[in-house]
This record gives structure tokens, C-alpha cells and sequence, in this order.
């Protein structure tokens, strides 16, 4: 944890909620991470998945600045606009994945779309969006320094990179996204991604070529 000018420490608070995936006509159940980073004042989130209810009183009484969406996949924006509506904050993603949003707000665009290499800040701290394509166009990563952490989405996993055999994904572009964007992060840089457990930078990269030689 870091502490801020008022006193107040930043802290990352992790949640999962459960609910299905569904694209390319298959619907798979799964369960999602959702990340609050802040202090007791202030947070961000970190995807919105399935169900409003658990991230809306986890927040609690807390500004949320911003939602900040890995990208369009369905499991990851179920709730956005759910959880938006309820603690009045805005909607980031990436434009590239808006083809993915609509498919479940058709009505409805995001509040803002984010750039490869926007700053987010709170508590003090700054979150640096990384923009890191192949399982969604427009896969996002967020590295926040102060803490050693990067938010990967399902970008990058504890055992290796996100899957990219259905529509809109590509194998080689994601393994160039985490060699070129993830991996010239510090080794000791926690990997907290979308689904799952945590790992190390330093963990993963030393298995690229084995990744290379699985392929998808």
C-alpha cells in the first residue's frame, strides 16, 4: 500500500463474481476478477462483470473516478452500465472493442474512449493505460508503478497468454503485446489478470518460446 498526502493508504481490493461468457455462439460459464484500486475516499474500478450488487457495496460510500473496462468481451461489461448508473461514474474502453460493447448496449456508448498510454489518477497514484491487442482488438492493460502491479485483463494469465481462437482475437498479435508492452515491465511487477490467480512477470517470461510452440 502506498500512502497519500491526507494520510489515507491506496489499497487494491479484489472481488469475483460468476456468470457465463457467451461469442461465436457458445455461452461457457466463468468467473471474473474485479479490481477496486484507491483510498477511502476515492477508487477506480477495474471491469465490471455479471452483477452490480457486490461492487456497488464494496465501493461503499467511496467517489468512483472512473470504470476502466480490459476490454469488450461480455463477461467483462455485463454490469458496467448497471454499475455506472449507480455510483454516477464514467465508462472508459478502448474504441477498438466498441463492436463488442454493442453487442450488448446497443443504445449506448462508453463516456470516454481510452488511449494507448492515458494516466488515471487516484489516491495520489497514476494508472498508465497499455494498449495490448490479440485477445480483443482493443485489449488494455493498466500498470499502476507505485504498487508494482499491471491489470491484465485476458491478456495475460498465471500459466500464459489469454485465449485467441475465436472471433477477433489473434495469436500473434497478443504474444507481441505481452512481449513488447508486458514483458519490458520490472519481473517483480504483479500480474493480476481477469480470471484466476496472480503471478509475476518474471514468473511468465521466461515461457514465451514454450508459448510460441503451443500456439493458441
Amino acid at each position: 500500500m502506498t500512502e497519500t498526502a491526507s494520510g489515507s493508504a491506496l489499497r487494491i481490493e479484489h472481488l469475483e463474481t460468476a456468470g457465463t461468457f457467451s461469442l461465436d455462439g457458445g455461452t461457457w460459464d466463468v468467473e471474473n476478477n474485479v479490481w477496486i484500486v484507491g483510498n477511502d475516499d476515492e477508487c477506480i474500478v477495474i471491469d465490471a462483470p455479471h452483477d452490480s450488487g457486490p461492487i456497488v457495496e464494496a465501493i461503499g460510500e467511496r467517489k468512483v473516478l472512473g470504470i476502466l473496462l480490459t476490454h469488450g468481451h461480455d463477461d467483462h461489461i455485463k454490469a458496467v452500465q448497471d454499475l455506472s448508473d449507480a455510483v454516477g461514474a464514467p465508462i472508459h474502453l478502448h474504441s477498438s472493442d466498441w463492436m463488442l460493447w454493442e453487442r450488448v448496449f446497443p443504445s449506448v456508448d462508453p463516456n470516454h474512449e481510452i488511449q494507448d498510454r492515458d494516466i488515471y489518477e487516484v489516491a495520489g497514484q497514476r494508472i498508465k493505460a497499455l494498449h495490448t491487442p490479440g485477445h480483443s482488438p482493443g485489449s488494455t492493460c493498466f500498470h499502476l508503478p507505485s504498487e508494482g502491479v499491471v491489470f491484465t485483463g485476458d491478456t495475460l494469465f498465471n500459466g500464459g497468454p489469454g485465449a485467441t481462437g475465436r472471433s477477433f482475437s489473434d495469436f500473434e498479435v497478443i504474444i507481441e503485446s505481452i512481449r513488447d508492452r508486458l514483458f519490458t515491465l520490472p519481473p517483480e511487477t504483479v500480474v493480476y489478470p481477469g480470471h484466476g490467480e496472480s503471478t509475476r512477470i518474471g514468473d511468465e517470461s521466461p515461457h514465451l518460446d514454450e508459448w510460441l510452440a503451443r500456439g493458441e
